[in-house]
């Protein structure tokens, strides 16, 4: 009850929540059921009437792992991080191409979700010969908040508060897999920098359809308007990051932050 009334980064929460006893919590009047177990397939989702449970442990994150929540009844799993053989889906991007039978899907990850929008428009409208992505990305759980060991490498143990700290991220590559034509066109990096919430995405990429700076925003600021609306938006605005937490969009383009070389050669931001 505490953690959802009380967040660092969103606020103090805006309604009423009370204890259920050992049973869970009451949120404005509506029974939310509390499982402690180790085991997926141990919380018996059936009972409780749960049939789309959100896999985001960050544990669970191939098929077979994340089925376990259907053994304990649950009809659908979304897993809230990449998968190595789950199928993909990002919203705005290959959603429709999702068919009710399958079981366990993954949503990708929130990197993912703020770059795949921006590459399709960017792909569909001028065709990406290649790109580099770099996100420069807040700190996350995993890090610390003093020096220590770390099990994936040396530098992702320095303190996150005091830190720029360079890291590897699979976001890029996962976008071939909800866009096939860009599959082994996008790699990419990521900066671990000390703030909380919000992060950004830099993609530098050659594109074959020569066009301006302002007829790429053009094509990026119509999507937004129409078929991406919800899912990217365009930004005129003198923002930071800051002024951005809450926004519901998977992607934001920062239009004055964003540089052209020439006609085929780009930075978004």
């Amino acid at each position: 009850a505490y953690m959802l009334k009380y967040d660092s980064t969103h606020g103090i929460f805006d309604g009423k929540i009370e204890v259920d006893g050992n049973q869970g919590l009451i949120v404005n009047g509506k029974k939310i059921r509390f499982y402690m177990e180790k085991d997926p397939a141990a919380i018996p989702w059936g009972e409780a009437g749960a049939e789309y449970i959100v896999e985001s442990t960050g544990v669970f994150t191939t098929t077979e792992k994340a089925q376990a929540h259907i053994k304990g009844g649950a009809k659908k799993v979304v897993i809230s991080a990449p998968s190595a053989d789950a199928p993909m889906f990002v919203m705005g991007v290959n959603n429709t191409e999702y068919k009710s039978d399958i079981p366990v899907i993954s949503n990708a990850s929130c990197t993912t979700n703020c770059l795949a929008p921006l590459a399709k428009v960017i792909h569909n409208e001028f065709t990406m010969i290649e790109g580099l992505m770099t996100t420069i990305h807040s700190y996350t759980a995993t890090q610390k908040t003093v020096d220590g060991p770390s099990g994936k490498d040396w530098r992702g143990g320095r303190t996150a508060a005091q830190n720029i700290i360079p890291s590897s991220t699979g976001a890029a590559k996962a976008v071939g897999k909800v866009i096939p034509d860009l599959n082994g066109k996008l790699t990419g990096m990521s900066m671990r920098v000390p703030t909380a919430n919000v992060s950004v995405v830099d993609l530098t990429c050659r594109i074959e359809k020569g066009a301006s700076y302002d007829e790429i925003i053009a094509a990026l600021r119509k999507a937004s308007e129409g078929e991406l609306k919800g899912v990217l938006a365009v930004t005129d605005d003198d923002v930071v990051s800051s002024d951005l937490n809450g926004n519901i969009n998977s992607s934001i383009v920062d239009v004055k932050a964003g540089i052209s070389l020439n006609k085929n050669f780009v930075k978004l931001v």
